[in-house]
C-alpha cells in the first residue's frame, strides 16, 4: 500500500509499505540544488530511523533523473550539506538504498546513484561524469567510487573524456546492477528494494577495492594526448582515478579529489568552460524580441546550390526530419552534390552513427530538381551559391516572384550586405542572413545575420529553428564579414605583414597552435586553398598570395601552399615560399628582423580583440560572450579560454591595450575605458 507524505519543497517521500521511495520534483532536470540536498538528507534520516522502513528508493519526477550539481551556485559559499556530505550519508545508511534511474544520472546525479547500495535503470538511461567538460572533476566521490566499482579502464573514460554510458553498457560494468521497464521504473525499483532489504553486508563503493591497470592508463593518455592538450582537467580527473588504485584509504583518495577539484574550480580554464557554458544558452536569447513571439511555421526548406554548403545545410534540416527541396543549374552538379550528401550519410551509418534505415528515410526527404519555380513549396528557402554580390541579387530577385507570401528567405554568404540582398525583395521583412560554417553538417555554429528590416517573427523562428538542427546561432548585425570573418581579417592582415617584416609561416603558425588554435593563419589557407577570392589573372601579382596561386601553390589540394604536402598531406617548409617572400621583401625594401613571439600574439590575437570591442561598441552583436560563442563554436578558439572576449579579460585589459599602443594600434574607446576602470566589455 502506497501512502504520501505532506513534505514540502522539491523533495517528498512516499510509504510503499516497507519500502519508502523518496522523490524529487526540482523542474527542469532535477538539478541538486541546496533545498534538493536537504530534502535528501532529512528523507535518508526519517528512513533511516523509522524501524517500519525496510529498504529506500531514490528517484525523481519529469523527464531525468539528477541531471547534475546546480552550477548557478558555482563560484558562491555553499550552502550546506554538501554534495560529498549527502553522498557519503546515503552509502552510510543501516539500510539498503536503491537508485531508480531513468533520463541521464549525470555529473553530481551519477554520484548520488554511485552512494546508493543499489542501481536499478531503464534501457534508455545513461550515465555519466561530464564535469571535464566545465573543466572540472566529479567532486562527491565519483573519481574513487567508479574505479572501485568498475574498474580503472572505464573510470577514466567515464571521468577524464566525460561522455555518458548506455544502461546496457553500465550494467555490463556493473555500475548498473538491474534493468528494468522503461514504463514501470517505480513499481520494478520498489520490488526489486524488497528482495535485497535483508541482504548484508550492504555493498558500500568506499569499501571495496581498486586495482592499479598502468598500462590501462599509459595506453589512455597516449590515444587522447591531441584531444587533452593544454587541458588541466582531464589529467586532474586521471590523477585522481590513479589514486584510487595506489592503495591509498579511501579518505586518503577522497581528500586526493577535494584538492584537485579546488584547484580545478579556482583556475581560470574552469572559469573559461563554465563561461562558454552559460554564453551558449545566453546566445539564443534576442534582446529586443518578446519570448513569446509566434513563429513562422517551417515545414519545408529550399536550398539553391547542391555543392559543398548546400548539400551540407541539406542535410541538417533532413536530419531533423524537416523535408528539403534542393536546386542546381544543371543535372550533373545536382547528381554530384546530392551523391555527396548520400555518401555522408552512409559514412555515418557505417560507424554506427546512424541505422542504414536512417540513410534512405533522409534521402527520401530530398527532392532534387532543376527548376527554381518548385521552391514556391518552401516555407524558408536559404541560398548558397558563390559569394558575389550581383549573383546574390539575381537570385533574391528571382525568389521574391516565386516564394510564397509568408516564407523566409535566407542568404548563406559569410561577407556579403544582408541589406543590399534584401533591398532587391519587395519584402525586405522576410530577408536574413543564415551564415553556415564549413563543413556545414558538422560545424556548430550559425550567424544568424538581422537586417536593418528583419521582422521579430523571421529572426525568432530562424533562431528557434537553429537549436531543432542542433546548431549554436548567434544574432550578428550587418556589418562586412559580420563577427566571426570581421575579427579574422585584422589577424589574417597582420600575420601577412608579419611574414614581409622577418617572420616565417612557421613561427607565425607555431604561435597560433601554441596557443591552442587547431591551426595557424596559414595552415588554415593552405587547408581552405589559397586560390579563394583570387581574381584567376596568373599575370597579376600584388601580393605573397597571388605570387602561390599564379604557381598553382593552392594549398593542401595542390600538394603545395604555403607548405609542401606529401601524399597523406603532411606539411614541410618549403624553400619556394621563402624565396617568394624573400622577393616581396626586397621589392617592398624592407630588412627583415626578429620578431617575437609576443609580438605576433599582440598583432594577430589582440587585434582581434579589438576588431572585437568595435563589433560591440557599433552593436553589431548583442553581447560580449556572444562574439565568444562565435569564436568557439566557429573557428577553433580554444574552449579553455573561454573565447577572445573572455581571454582579454583574464589577460588583463590594461595589458591588451599597452600591447596594442605599442605598435602603433588605435583602440577601441570602450576598451581603452574598460581597461581604465577595471571593468568589463559588455
Amino acid at each position: 500500500m502506497m501512502t504520501p507524505s505532506t513534505n514540502t519543497g522539491p523533495i517528498r517521500t512516499e510509504r510503499h509499505d516497507d519500502v519508502l521511495v523518496i522523490i524529487s520534483n526540482n523542474p527542469p532536470v532535477n538539478a541538486l540544488g541546496a533545498a534538493v540536498r536537504q530534502g535528501l538528507e532529512a528523507a535518508i534520516k526519517d528512513g533511516v530511523n523509522d524501524d517500519s522502513i525496510t529498504a529506500m528508493v531514490i528517484r525523481c519526477d519529469g523527464r531525468t533523473f539528477f541531471a547534475g550539481a546546480d552550477i548557478t551556485e558555482f563560484g558562491k559559499e555553499m550552502v550546506e550539506p554538501g554534495l560529498p556530505t549527502v553522498v557519503d550519508m546515503i552509502e552510510a545508511s543501516s539500510k539498503p538504498v536503491v537508485a531508480a534511474i531513468h533520463g541521464t544520472a549525470l555529473g553530481g546525479g551519477c554520484e548520488v546513484t554511485l552512494g546508493c547500495h543499489y542501481r536499478v535503470a531503464v534501457p534508455s538511461a545513461k550515465i555519466g561524469t561530464p564535469e571535464v567538460k566545465l573543466g572540472l572533476l566529479p567532486g562527491a566521490g565519483g573519481t574513487q567510487r567508479i574505479p572501485r566499482i568498475a574498474g580503472v579502464k572505464l573510470a577514466l573514460e567515464m571521468t577524464a573524456k566525460g561522455d555518458p554510458i548506455s544502461a546496457k553498457k553500465a550494467l555490463d560494468a556493473g555500475l548498473i546492477d538491474k534493468i528494468v521497464g522503461e514504463d514501470s521504473l517505480e513499481a520494478d525499483a520498489v520490488a526489486f528494494a524488497r528482495e535485497i532489504a535483508t541482504k548484508r553486508p550492504l555493498p558500500r563503493a568506499s569499501e571495496k577495492t581498486a586495482q592499479a591497470d598502468p598500462d590501462a592508463v599509459a595506453a589512455f593518455k597516449k590515444e587522447n594526448a591531441r584531444r587533452f592538450r593544454n587541458f588541466d582537467a582531464p589529467a586532474a580527473n586521471i590523477a585522481c582515478v590513479e589514486k584510487a588504485t595506489d592503495g591509498s584509504s579511501f579518505e586518503e583518495g577522497i581528500a586526493f579529489e577535494r584538492q584537485e577539484f579546488m584547484k580545478l574550480m579556482t583556475g581560470v580554464q574552469s572559469a573559461a568552460q563554465r563561461h562558454i557554458f552559460f554564453a551558449e544558452r545566453q546566445a539564443a536569447k534576442i534582446d529586443d524580441v518578446p519570448a513569446d513571439t509566434k513563429l513562422r511555421e517551417i515545414k519545408r526548406v529550399g536550398v539553391i546550390g547542391a555543392g559543398t554548403m548546400g548539400g551540407g545545410i541539406s542535410m541538417n534540416f533532413l536530419s531533423a526530419g524537416i523535408p528539403v527541396t534542393i536546386v542546381e543549374m544543371q543535372q550533373d552538379a545536382l547528381d554530384r552534390g546530392t551523391g555527396v550528401v548520400r555518401k555522408n550519410y552512409e559514412a555515418t551509418a557505417a560507424k554506427g552513427r546512424i541505422r542504414p534505415e536512417q540513410v534512405e528515410q533522409a534521402m527520401g526527404a530530398l527532392k532534387r530538381t532543376l527548376d527554381f519555380a518548385d521552391l514556391a513549396e518552401c516555407d524558408l528557402i536559404i541560398e548558397a551559391v558563390y559569394e558575389t554580390m550581383e549573383v546574390k541579387k539575381e537570385i533574391f530577385t528571382k525568389l521574391d516572384a516565386i516564394a510564397k507570401p509568408g516564407a523566409i528567405l535566407a542568404s548563406n554568404t559569410s561577407y556579403l550586405d544582408i541589406d543590399a540582398i534584401a533591398s532587391c525583395t519587395k519584402r525586405p521583412e522576410d530577408v536574413v542572413g543564415m551564415h553556415f560554417f564549413s563543413p556545414a553538417n558538422v560545424m556548430k555554429l550559425l550567424e544568424v545575420v538581422r537586417g536593418d528590416k528583419t521582422a521579430d517573427d523571421v529572426l525568432a523562428t530562424v533562431m528557434a529553428l537553429a537549436k531543432k538542427i542542433k546548431k549554436v546561432a548567434v544574432v550578428a548585425g550587418v556589418t562586412y564579414g559580420f563577427i566571426g570573418n570581421r575579427m579574422l581579417m585584422p589577424r589574417q592582415v597582420e600575420a601577412t605583414k608579419l611574414l614581409l617584416e622577418g617572420a616565417s609561416p612557421e613561427q607565425i603558425d607555431k604561435v597560433h597552435v601554441a596557443f591552442g588554435m587547431p591551426m595557424g593563419p596559414f595552415q588554415m589557407s593552405d587547408l581552405a586553398g589559397v586560390d579563394i577570392g583570387w581574381h584567376r589573372d596568373p599575370s597579376r601579382i600584388e601580393n605573397i598570395r597571388d605570387a602561390l596561386a599564379a604557381e598553382n601553390r593552392w594549398g593542401q589540394k595542390t600538394k603545395a601552399g604555403f607548405y609542401d604536402y606529401d601524399e597523406k598531406r603532411t606539411p614541410s617548409n618549403s624553400p619556394r615560399v621563402t624565396e617568394i617572400i624573400d622577393k616581396f621583401r626586397k621589392k617592398s625594401g624592407v630588412t627583415p628582423r626578429d620578431i617575437s613571439d609576443e609580438e605576433i600574439v599582440v598583432r594577430t590575437l589582440y587585434t582581434m580583440v579589438n576588431e572585437g570591442a568595435l563589433i560591440l561598441e557599433e552593436g553589431k552583436a548583442q553581447r560580449a560572450s556572444d562574439v565568444d560563442v562565435v569564436w568557439i563554436y566557429g573557428y577553433g578558439w580554444p574552449v579553455y579560454r573561454g573565447g577572445p572576449m573572455f581571454w582579454a579579460q583574464s589577460e588583463g585589459l590594461a595589458k591588451v591595450v599597452a600591447g596594442l599602443e605599442k605598435y602603433g594600434f588605435p583602440v577601441a574607446k570602450s576598451l581603452k575605458d574598460a581597461a581604465a576602470s577595471g571593468g568589463r566589455l559588455k
